[in-house]
């Protein structure tokens, strides 16, 4: 039997692993996460209010209830963690898919101010993540500054203008939807470099701003009119296309006088926050112009905008895991079909499948084909790398490296908690939303009592006891 560690419990983990055992009947696979609940950006990433995208932990649930598939939570891989090259002694293959943990900076000055932050920290809040900052996004905020126009931007934007009644069917935290529900936030910007050409969000995505309840957007002509593509877009994609007329349609409606307004900016840049007492006061955006190579250049002409509250949102970018190599350039780890290359050789028995392996690019399906090459990679390695001997049960000696791992039935029992907690609120279900209370559900059930099916009989199914 080949033993293989996968390192992430996202969609990109969770694609190879299932690649891996139905490709393969002799294959073993433990899925590893360093939080004791899986899914990764699935659950912790997609807005809490897209019911059909978080649904996708429905469809990968199989995976982790396969009987060749161990889920094994509450392990951290690299620096303060298990060693990689100690995972490799574990199991003959290990795939990292570690995403892209990271975001990046504008690099402007008064970044550091308070009320500055990164839509990472304000998504990782809103979806309960156990890592996320306290709280204090929204408060005494009447206006925002979103940078960035993408489909992130874009839901954050949309969870700034969202209220109560939108919001607790939700599986929000009960603190994030009482602070979002108590907020004054009345206008929000959403500020791109580029114009609504070049634009990263979805149509479905931009649509769904003009249909929150009383909220309208706004657009000016002017900054639309920039583009080059703008007064004739035939000849753009028609992902594009489509959103240049979704924006043509909001600039020339009239106001209605809504209680919030979403304002969407193009061709303006932030230079600088500027600060009052301590805090984000206002945001200082240049004007931009097309260079006529796709990209833009500075005007000199500026504007300042109000803002109590900037949610930069300008990309991802992988962060290195100790122990493996890592192209700060690219943030990725070097590698050819998912293996893992070392000084420009393939290592046969590291992998790496998903964002660390590509870049933050594609939708969740891109996973899907890129898991796959990386199994194929793994089986054709297969039969050299099964000779090597293994330890008995890795789980020992993760227990060992100081790991406290979280099996399947832990996070069922994590499950039964957050449908309790929901309940007592008079709510659906609702996420726990810290360590403590993750831990606490996740120990009732026993802690880590998962273990093989058929394929390993000294051990019982990954089942709940």
């Amino acid at each position: 039997m080949l033993r293989v560690a996968v390192v992430g419990s996202g969609p990109s983990g969770l694609y190879t692993a299932q690649s891996l055992v139905q490709r393969d009947p002799d294959v073993l696979v433990d899925v590893l996460d360093r939080l004791p609940c899986p899914y990764g950006l699935v659950r912790y990433g997609v807005a809490p209010d897209h019911e059909k995208i978080k649904s996708l932990q429905h469809s990968l649930r199989p995976v982790l209830e396969h009987e060749r598939v161990r889920f094994v939570g509450g392990v951290r891989v690299g620096a303060d963690g298990v060693p990689v090259a100690r995972l490799r002694e574990l199991y003959h293959a290990v795939v990292y898919c570690v995403g892209a943990a990271s975001d990046r900076h504008l690099g402007v000055p008064g970044e550091e101010l308070a009320g500055s932050w990164s839509a990472t920290e304000f998504v990782s809040w809103y979806s309960a993540h156990p890592d996320a900052a306290a709280g204090g996004f929204v408060r005494d905020v009447r206006t925002a500054v979103v940078v960035g126009v993408g489909n992130v931007a874009v839901d954050v934007t949309r969870m700034l203008a969202r209220r109560a009644a939108e919001l607790a069917p939700t599986d929000m935290p009960q603190a994030a939807l009482s602070a979002l529900s108590a907020s004054g936030v009345s206008e929000i910007h959403m500020v791109g470099r580029r114009g609504p050409s070049q634009a990263r969000f979805t149509t479905k995505e931009l649509r769904e701003l003009g249909g929150l309840p009383d909220t309208e957007v706004i657009v000016d002509e002017a900054e639309l009119a920039s583009d080059p593509a703008y007064g004739d877009p035939s000849g753009l994609p028609a992902a594009q296309r489509r959103n240049v007329e979704v924006l043509r349609g909001w600039a020339a409606a009239p106001a209605r006088g809504a209680r919030r307004r979403i304002r969407l900016r193009f061709f303006l840049r932030p230079v600088e926050l500027l600060g009052v007492g301590g805090r984000v006061g206002a945001v200082r955006l240049e004007r931009t112009a097309p260079d006529g190579h796709g990209a833009v250049t500075g005007t000199g002409r500026y504007e300042d905008v109000e803002a109590q509250l900037v949610l930069r949102s300008v990309g991802y970018r992988g962060t290195p895991v100790e122990g493996l190599p890592f192209d700060a350039g690219s943030g990725t780890v070097p590698q050819a079909s998912g293996r893992v290359l070392r000084d420009g050789e393939a290592v046969p028995g590291e992998y790496v499948a998903g964002w660390i392996k590509r870049g933050p690019t594609g939708v969740i399906g891109t996973n899907r084909p890129c898991a796959k090459e990386t199994a194929t990679s793994v089986l054709e390695d297969a039969p050299a790398l099964a000779r090597r001997p293994l330890p008995a049960d890795p789980l020992d000696s993760l227990r060992a490296a100081g790991a406290e791992p979280v099996g399947w039935d832990g996070w069922l029992a994590i499950e039964r908690a957050e449908t309790a907690l929901g309940a007592s609120l008079g709510r659906g279900v609702v996420k726990l939303p810290d360590w403590a209370a993750l831990r606490s559900a996740a120990g009732a059930a026993g802690g880590a009592r998962t273990a093989r099916g058929p394929a390993d009989p000294s051990r019982p199914a990954n089942r709940p006891s």
